[in-house]
């Protein structure tokens, strides 16, 4: 199953059966954007997935900014939207695909294995003069079965007890000026996970906006050591998913997110937090 999938397969495939297009456009801060775009026009027979209020859980104490959702909750809601194990789901938004990569995340660590990225956002598809409509789908129900995949997956004791192993390798991948501590305009902490090191997550991207392919990709994260396993985080868990999914097209094949990235991390007093670039 491929990760990635291109607009004009999308658009070949509009009418198959077995499909589903989720659209998740979301805006950080603006939290009825998305929802309010997707009703105002959407890929055809697309349905919403609210980062917020779908992808992610109530935010408590320790967790992050955007805590995992509960698992059956979330099982729930997708099979609501007729997605089971045997429809192939391809995610889309007008983020640059990180929330677009968190339900391709969420889908592979509940075990769904055919999910794909749409490689280009929704204003892309619109300005390409693929369809669009205002028109909202209707969907027979189905039995989504969560089958977890733990080893995609490390928590904020993981980590912790791996830091500056050369086993493992930390991937931060905010923008570089929070990963050298410089600002912090979402967290109350400024800084990084001590020994991380920094791949923003808009460099998956090439000239044009689209995904790099997994060449460029290779080349990319050729810069870092070798390493049995990389543990990928941001500020909250969601813009790391899209170095997660090129990591995989680059050919890494022990990749983990940290769900609770930095805001997790910091809500721990006693985590040490660095500033500067690591050598």
């Amino acid at each position: 199953m491929n990760r990635i999938v291109s607009m004009d397969w999308v658009a070949n495939h509009l009418d198959q059966p077995g499909l589903v297009l989720v659209d998740c456009r979301f805006t950080l801060g603006q939290p009825d954007a998305g929802k309010k775009a997707y009703l105002h026009s959407h890929l055809p027979g697309a349905f919403y997935l609210d980062l917020e209020k779908d992808l992610s859980g109530p935010v408590r104490e320790h967790g992050g900014r955007h805590p995992l959702p509960d698992i059956q909750i979330l099982a729930g809601k997708l099979g609501k939207i007729g997605i089971d194990e045997n429809v192939h789901v391809v995610a889309y938004d007008d983020q640059g695909g990180a929330m677009a990569s968190r339900l391709w995340w969420l889908l592979t660590y509940l075990g769904h294995e055919q999910v794909s990225v749409m490689n280009g956002t929704f204003s892309r598809w619109r300005e390409q003069g693929y369809p669009v409509t205002a028109e909202l789908p209707s969907a027979e129900p189905r039995t989504f079965i969560p089958r977890t995949q733990p080893r995609m997956m490390a928590d904020m004791n993981e980590v912790k007890q791996k830091l500056h192993q050369k086993e493992t390798l930390l991937l931060d991948s905010r923008e570089e000026k929070r990963y050298l501590g410089e600002e912090e305009p979402i967290d109350p902490v400024a800084g990084h996970i001590p020994g991380a090191k920094h791949s923003f997550w808009k460099d998956v991207h090439n000239e044009q906006g689209g995904w790099k392919t997994p060449e460029e990709l290779r080349q990319l994260f050729g810069k870092f050591p070798p390493a049995n396993e990389i543990i990928v985080y941001c500020g909250s868990g969601v813009t790391a998913t899209p170095n997660v999914l090129a990591l995989c097209e680059a050919g890494y094949r022990n990749v983990k997110l940290y769900p609770g990235s930095w805001s997790d991390w910091i809500s721990y007093r006693e985590n040490p937090i660095a500033r500067g670039k690591e050598e």
